[in-house]
């Protein structure tokens, strides 16, 4: 089913399949997430690859490309005892249209559905206790002019790929964010483009390959030390 948002992008609503949606932009020829599987994906380059090799008790989160909000629901089921800011940068926010049918899972509990419908109708550049130990703020803006105010101990690097979207993976983009990220604050993205390493690695950031979730075979981490 297409739908439209209120930046004039059309968007269908795809179901990957592990049964969790992604959306497809026909204008870039690209998926939200993996159609092999939107949750799957994110938990390996998000969680496992990102969130749990965190060792701090306080994190702030930067998140690029907010989009079905599915990192953020994972990132509050898979919180432990850390207590989050999360903070996304989004510049097409989705409609409420779409926003109600999309779907975690096929076995999603009452309490994810209620979570995910809390952190999607928070209000948008006003910070929110989505649940204690997890505050979201949702950024309504373009991470090409915005300037950031904080600093930063996990980016999750989840724009539109490189070959649809180089701008948003140029070294000045990494360097922006290597500027605004703690000592010791990791990247992960799925991308494992020679680009986009060598572009992070000129900013300063050490990388490291990393296996991909399923269908693909790399990903990359990258490291401020």
């Amino acid at each position: 089913m297409k739908h439209r948002l209120k930046s004039g992008r059309d968007i269908e609503l795809k179901l990957s399949e592990d049964g969790s949606h992604t959306l497809f932009v026909p204008e870039l020829n690209e998926h939200y997430h993996s159609v092999y599987g939107a949750k799957t994906e994110s938990i390996h380059v998000f969680i496992n690859s990102g969130l749990k090799h965190l060792n701090k008790e306080n994190i702030r989160i930067l998140e690029i490309g907010f989009g079905t909000g599915l990192n953020a629901l994972l990132t509050a089921l898979y919180k432990g005892n850390h207590k989050i800011e999360y903070h996304s940068i989004e510049k097409y926010p989705l409609n409420t249209e779409i926003e109600k049918q999309l779907q975690i899972s096929e076995n999603t509990t009452p309490e994810e559905k209620n979570l995910f419908d809390d952190i999607h109708s928070c209000k948008w550049n006003t910070e929110s206790e989505i649940i204690p130990g997890f505050k979201l703020l949702k950024i309504e803006a373009d991470l090409l002019t915005f300037s950031f105010t904080h600093k930063y101990d996990l980016v999750y690097f989840d724009a539109f790929g490189p070959d649809v979207q180089p701008e948003m993976w140029s070294t000045g983009i990494f360097r922006k964010i290597y500027n605004s990220m703690n000592k010791n604050g990791i990247l992960t993205t799925y991308s494992a483009k020679g680009a986009v390493r060598r572009a992070m690695q000129d900013v300063g950031f050490r990388v490291e390959r990393l296996p991909g979730p399923p269908h693909k075979r790399e990903m990359l981490r990258a490291s401020k030390v």
